[in-house]
Order: C-alpha cells, then sequence, then structure tokens
C-alpha cells in the first residue's frame, strides 16, 4: 500500500502542471474554435467540391485545429488594419455604432475601458496589490481599475478586480479603500504567472505588510 500511495501522489503531482496548462489554453482555444468554425467548414467544403479527394479535411479535429489557426490569422490582420490609420478610423466609426446600441453599449463600453485601464499605468498608485481578502488575515492579489472617492466620507476607494486560479477570466469585483491596498512590486505578467501556477512561480520573497 506504501508503495501504490508513493507513485500515486508521484503521478498525481507530474501531471498537474500539465493538467492545469491543458485547462487554461483549452478555455482560449474553444472560444477561438468557436469563432473561427463557420470560415473552417465553408474552406472545407469549398475544397472537397472543387478536388473531391480531399474529404479528409472534413475531419472533425482538422476542422477545429484549421478554426483556431484561421481565426488567429483574423485577429493578426485586424490588430495589423487597426494599427494604420484607416484601420483607426473604421475602429472609431466602430465605436460610435456600438455606442448608439442600447444595452450593448454599457457591455462594449465597459470591456473597452477596462482593456484600456489595463493598458496604461495608474499614476500614483501601483496596478498590483494586495487586499485583505476573503479575511482579515488573509491576501489576495488584485488589479486595481479606479480609483475614485466615497461622496460622503471624501475617502480615496480604489475597485480591485481579484481573479481566480488557474482561470484568471473569473473573480471578484472589490471596493477597497486605498489606505488598505499593499503595493507591489510586480508587474501584470509576473501576477498573472503567479495566479496561473496557483503560486509555484512567485518572488522569492514577498511582503504582505502595509507601509508604515
Amino acid at each position: 500500500m506504501l508503495h501504490l500511495q508513493r507513485y500515486l501522489l508521484t503521478g498525481m503531482l507530474t501531471i498537474v502542471p500539465v493538467w492545469i496548462t491543458w485547462v487554461v489554453f483549452e478555455f482560449f482555444l474553444a472560444q477561438l474554435s468557436k469563432l473561427g468554425m463557420p470560415l473552417a467548414r465553408l474552406l472545407s467544403d469549398l475544397s472537397q467540391e472543387a478536388v473531391p479527394s480531399l474529404h479528409w479535411l472534413l475531419a472533425p479535429w482538422l476542422q477545429s485545429l484549421l478554426a483556431v489557426l484561421l481565426t488567429l490569422l483574423v485577429l493578426y490582420i485586424l490588430g495589423l488594419i487597426s494599427s494604420r490609420v484607416i484601420g483607426r478610423r473604421v475602429v472609431n466609426l466602430l465605436d460610435r455604432i456600438m455606442n448608439r446600441i442600447p444595452v450593448v453599449q454599457s457591455i462594449y463600453g465597459s470591456v473597452r475601458k477596462l482593456i484600456s485601464v489595463l493598458q496604461t499605468k495608474p499614476d500614483n498608485i501601483q496596478r498590483v496589490v494586495l487586499i485583505n481578502f476573503p479575511s482579515p488575515e488573509m491576501r489576495a492579489v488584485g488589479f486595481v481599475t479606479r480609483v475614485f472617492t466615497d461622496s460622503k466620507s471624501g475617502e480615496e476607494l480604489a475597485a480591485v478586480y481579484v481573479p481566480t486560479t488557474p482561470n484568471p477570466t473569473s473573480g471578484y469585483m472589490e471596493i477597497v479603500p486605498l489606505k488598505s491596498l499593499i503595493a507591489t512590486e510586480w508587474t501584470m505578467d509576473e501576477a498573472m504567472t503567479f495566479i496561473i501556477s496557483a503560486g509555484a512561480v512567485a518572488p522569492e520573497q514577498l511582503s504582505i505588510q502595509m507601509d508604515k
């Protein structure tokens, strides 16, 4: 039994990093595949009609792979175009259209603002912080998305997004007094690596105490 337990545990510890990596990438690959699947199926059907011997293009796994590659290609082209003058004009036109559609404007505008905020460094405050969550004795890594003021007390507050492990696309939105934030020296990349790896990849030293 000891022999069995030992190697079962070793096997689990070996597979966990692979499993966590797969869970994260599976989520993004599934989304990319859904986006590109209609175009992949269209290209496969057209290819089969032109050359019947290419029936193997209809294989589900190949269509999923083709869908991911097509989506990445479209995103690359979109990024390349949007960085040009004409592309920026098209993006601005899209913004104006989306902002005039009821309900859609709230979602679209919020996401655009979040992306814009995360791409810029905040003034006089560290982007990556620690907060007392979910209890005063515990700390959680969070990203400051906005700083505002309490309308009654005048106290400065921060909106902090706390991502979950190993999928950082889900998490909690917390409003924390600015004075309660614990600053870190981490970059966004370092914080995301720490979160996705469940803390396995982290600096050798970290202070969870507030600066006096």
